[in-house]
């Protein structure tokens, strides 16, 4: 079989296109061929070496795959052979292995895809699955409205979706108009300027000076702090990522300044969830029956050819695409 495999951590250079073995399934095992493969920012991290859970080197990056069980190792029902499903490496006992044409996999690991969900869709379900997390960061608790910096990412337009199915008012911001309109395409109800100093003040106006009941982060830096400012009583800001390094203001500080409102402020890692098998595959489920049921959607996709792996890290490393790239082996 064909996959793509680096052999030490670099730029996208060191992705090969190699010719293995196909692999076979041992006891408790199935093989998944595949039909599309997600790539995105993990699989960067698997690239240049700094994912905090790294496979041994020679990896296989890919943290998703959808496809048909076409094979079953002793010990599994052979009903399971043409199953549709999706692998995600969440669920594997070490991250990665996906960009391949086949993988093996214990037999409990896939989930099964209902006929409804095309497989371009299924590799987008890994980002719905960390939004109805990241939606759970205040413990459920009654919501209005949200913000959403970045709203034309993928973890940002499935979290907009889900929270617009949940009936909550969705705040973005996006930097370019294509962004914006891809935005407002995914679940924005309306945007907002994304300038640290002014995305406050433009908040409070839209929710009618009461603020947002959450507002997730993913970049850091100034934006962190004026997340804060508009929260709305008992509002917590959610730190998923700080692209742009942690803020320079005491977040602490400015807590306290803003002790009217009694705010939190939480991180938030999906690995939080790995020994969770029970929450963890049921977030997966929570988002594959909202796609089933056309409740949410996968965003548009860009597809290119497995053999492109280098190019799609190209365009990973530059941010310059909008919603899913899928590989097709």
């Amino acid at each position: 079989m064909r996959a793509v495999q680096l052999q030490a951590p670099g730029g996208p250079d060191v992705l090969e296109l190699v010719t293995l073995a196909m692999p076979e399934p041992g006891p408790g095992q199935v093989r998944v061929r595949a039909a599309a493969i997600g790539a995105g920012g993990p699989d960067v991290l698997i690239r240049n070496g700094s994912y905090k859970w790294m496979p041994p080197m020679p990896a296989i990056p890919g943290n998703e795959m959808a496809g048909t069980v076409d094979a079953v190792g002793p010990g599994v029902d052979a009903a399971r052979i043409g199953q549709r499903v999706l692998v995600s490496a969440r669920e594997l006992p070490q991250r990665g292995g996906c960009y391949a044409e086949a993988i093996c996999v214990p037999a409990e690991a896939p989930f099964a895809l209902p006929d409804s969900i095309a497989f371009d869709d299924a590799v987008s379900l890994g980002n719905f699955q960390l939004a109805i997390a990241l939606l759970a960061s205040n413990g459920n608790a009654p919501a209005q409205a949200i913000l959403v910096p970045g709203a034309a990412g993928g973890v940002a337009t499935a979290l907009a979706q889900v929270a617009r199915e949940r009936g909550l008012r969705v705040i973005g911001t996006a930097s370019t108009p294509e962004k914006q309109a891809f935005a407002l395409a995914n679940g924005v109800d309306v945007l907002v300027d994304g300038n640290p100093a002014r995305i406050a003040e433009q908040v409070m106006a839209q929710t009618g000076g009461r603020g947002v009941d959450l507002a997730f982060d993913h970049l850091g830096g100034a934006l962190f702090t004026a997340c804060l400012h508009a929260l709305a009583p008992s509002g917590m800001l959610v730190s998923y990522n700080i692209v742009q390094g942690p803020p320079s203001a005491d977040v602490f500080e400015t807590l306290r300044q803003l002790l009217g409102r009694s705010l939190a402020v939480r991180t938030f890692s999906i690995h939080a969830v790995d020994a969770d098998r029970a929450l963890r595959r049921g977030l997966m489920e929570q988002a594959i029956a909202l796609m089933a049921a056309g409740r949410v959607r996968a965003p548009q996709a860009s597809r290119f050819p497995l053999a492109q792996a280098r190019h799609v890290h190209e365009l990973l490393d530059q941010g310059s695409t909008l919603g899913k790239i899928v590989l097709h082996p």
